[in-house]
């Protein structure tokens, strides 16, 4: 008998930033083009920063509700301790970025391309992921309530000591995508094609299962 296929575990390299210019929040502005700094402390709540491109930046401490990131352009670069009731970013390119110990509610990053994304420690609320592109993807040590993968394809994905209360695949594409361990309500069954399960999620599903395979069950 065939040995089932290995699940590929996403690969993250630890990013090491290299001695960084501190800078005010002032420098946070629409289209800004950083490299190199270090921003601790402030408040970017309602700012636009529409198009930002940010290179080995780290951004530490901040209130940031309703921060606008529409389009941005980050890599190599650290959010750590944000503050984010509410978070705007739908069609950002996120590549090398990791976001820990964070406390960010409702999240907008549908459309986005990540690439290497590792979320450490944070505290998330509704996660909007419809229709992105997602390569290399670890949460670790994170409450999502809901994950929305609508439409995402998604390339290896994990959750390390994580819980994921609701998770939306529908008319997703999944590759490598590590689901297990996680006590989550599942909507959109015909998405998880590509994910891999442990034996007790696939049985609280099975009903669903069944009935998106037009199986009769009868008792």
């Amino acid at each position: 008998m065939a040995k089932p296929a290995r699940t590929i575990a996403p690969r993250l390299d630890r990013i090491l930033l290299p001695d960084l210019d501190e800078a005010d929040a002032a420098v946070l502005v629409p289209g800004a083009d950083l490299e190199g700094v270090r921003v601790a402390g402030g408040d970017l709540s309602e700012r636009d920063l529409t198009g930002i491109r940010l290179r080995e930046v780290e951004i530490v401490g901040v209130s940031a509700h309703d921060v606008h990131l529409r389009g941005a352009d980050i890599a190599e670069t650290v959010f750590d301790r944000w503050d984010a009731p509410v978070l705007r970013a739908p069609r950002a390119t996120l590549r090398d970025f990791v976001v820990s110990n964070s406390r960010i509610g409702s999240v907008e990053f549908y459309e986005n391309t990540w690439q290497a994304v590792h979320f450490v420690g944070c505290n998330l609320g509704f996660v909007n992921l419809r229709g992105a592109t997602l390569r290399d993807v670890r949460f670790t040590d994170c409450t999502v309530d809901e994950l929305d993968l609508g439409g995402a394809r998604v390339e290896r994905l994990a959750f390390t000591d994580s819980d994921v209360r609701t998770l939306d695949v529908t008319g997703a594409r999944l590759a490598d995508a590590d689901l297990r361990g996680l006590d989550l309500d599942v909507t959109g069954v015909e998405g998880l094609r590509g994910a891999t399960m442990d034996e007790l999620q696939v049985a609280l599903i099975a009903t669903r299962l069944a009935e998106h395979l037009g199986i009769r069950i009868v008792g």
